[in-house]
């Protein structure tokens, strides 16, 4: 038999409340294998950020919380652990949006993110050059000012400076928004390499489903605060139900009015 993965982080049952009344999470469990790239597939607010932001324990800024369940990493329970505490322990959030600091340098984002590491100038400085060497395009830019930089190149920021904080697992949310098909490709070819060479694991939320399934292990769909299917990640794109609502396929070429009604009404995913 062969071995079973490693579980870095697990979701179980949890429910999110805003605002003390807006349900949004209603009991979502999941796993994150170590090695592994996941997706969080689903529409938008089908509940994929506040998952993300569940783990990162960010939710509090938007008067959130988790009231039911447990989120552990390495088997011990995060939920009550500061953001800063979990970067430490190496589980580090892109956001979405980039979110870079537009006044600093390129190379001055990048090491904000080594501010909480206790290592020599000279492991920084050997981390940095790794970044650069997955990020060639943003060594040429280093001394250019983030807000002036493209789109891409500032998703490349934020990649890179989560790099910088050396982490086990990073949460990356809608790494392909707002960016051209080509720099969606280069963004997930580095996620992919960081993934194999560097031995990082990623949990990842995003709308680009057939981007999302062509790089990830396995997936989760989303749908309403719910987990509504799960699987490996081919087997996931292969499905019929995911191939017509996610992906735009069908196995038909013409569908009558009647049946795309009848298809709303599956879309519950026969639950």
């Amino acid at each position: 038999m062969p071995a079973q993965p490693t579980i870095v982080l697990s979701i179980k049952n949890i429910e999110v409340i805003y605002d003390h009344v807006i349900l949004v999470l209603k009991g979502v469990s999941l796993d994150v294998p170590e090695g592994g790239i996941v997706a969080l597939l689903g529409a938008n607010g089908a509940g994929k950020t506040t998952t993300i932001k569940s783990v990162s324990n960010i939710l509090g800024t938007e008067r959130g919380n988790v009231t039911k369940g447990s989120i552990e990493f390495m088997g011990e329970k995060i939920e009550n652990l500061s953001p800063t505490e979990l970067v430490q322990r190496g589980v580090i959030q892109v956001m979405e949006g980039r979110h870079c600091f537009e006044h600093l340098t390129v190379e001055e984002n990048l090491l904000t993110g080594a501010y909480t590491r206790k290592h020599s100038r000279r492991a920084i400085s050997d981390d940095l050059e790794k970044v650069y060497s997955y990020f060639p395009r943003l060594k040429e830019r280093r001394k250019s000012q983030a807000g002036y930089t493209s789109g891409g190149e500032q998703q490349m920021v934020a990649v890179g400076r989560a790099l910088m904080a050396r982490p086990k697992v990073i949460l990356l949310d809608e790494p392909s928004m707002g960016l051209a098909p080509q720099l969606v490709h280069e963004i997930f070819e580095i996620i992919k390499k960081l993934n194999q060479q560097e031995g990082v694991t990623f949990l990842l939320a995003e709308q680009n489903t057939s981007v999302a399934l062509r790089y990830a292990t396995y997936g989760y769909v989303l749908e309403n605060g719910r987990v509504v299917m799960d699987g490996e990640a081919k087997s996931l794109a292969e499905n019929e139900d995911v191939k017509e609502f996610y992906l735009g396929i069908s196995g038909n070429d013409k569908k009558s009015f009647r049946d795309v009604k009848h298809y709303r009404r599956r879309k519950r995913w026969l639950a």
